[in-house]
């Protein structure tokens, strides 16, 4: 994957996901909303296995920016990836890229994007300093 600078960024994780039943619209494929849900599982997972503290009482990440481009609509069943890169790092904030793809085929790509999460102090809602274990995840 690249950055939106056409850099190459950094690999984290590659999430395995099941499309639900309960995903899907009148349409028959899967609503435009559950995409972010995807996306919101994977980051959770991915976080999940970052070594070290990311989480406190005084520096928690909120998301401040979504950009998603649907390609191609999702069916079910379907078994899908969720590939996620680190495409910026900045003093309080991470822009992560995201690519949702056919587990079995992974030129096909339903959807792509990037999602810039800040860590905040949850009492003054000020942003604070991105965690060193976020930063070392992610170098």
């Amino acid at each position: 994957m690249q950055s939106a600078s056409g850099q190459p960024s950094r690999t984290l994780a590659t999430i395995p996901l099941h499309v639900r039943w309960r995903d899907l619209d009148a349409f028959n494929h899967v609503n435009n909303s559950s995409y972010l849900t995807f996306l919101e599982e994977a980051r959770l997972q991915w976080l999940r296995t970052v070594p070290g503290e990311w989480f406190s009482a005084h520096a928690m990440p909120v998301m401040a920016a979504v950009e998603l481009h649907y390609r191609k609509p999702i069916e079910w069943p379907s078994e899908i990836d969720v590939l996620l890169s680190c495409e910026r790092l900045g003093n309080t904030s991470i822009t992560i890229g995201n690519r949702i793809v056919d587990r079995n085929d992974a030129n096909c790509v339903y959807a792509d994007g990037n999602v810039v999460m800040v860590w905040v102090d949850p009492a003054s809602g000020a942003a604070v300093a991105l965690p060193g274990a976020i930063r070392t995840a992610c170098s």
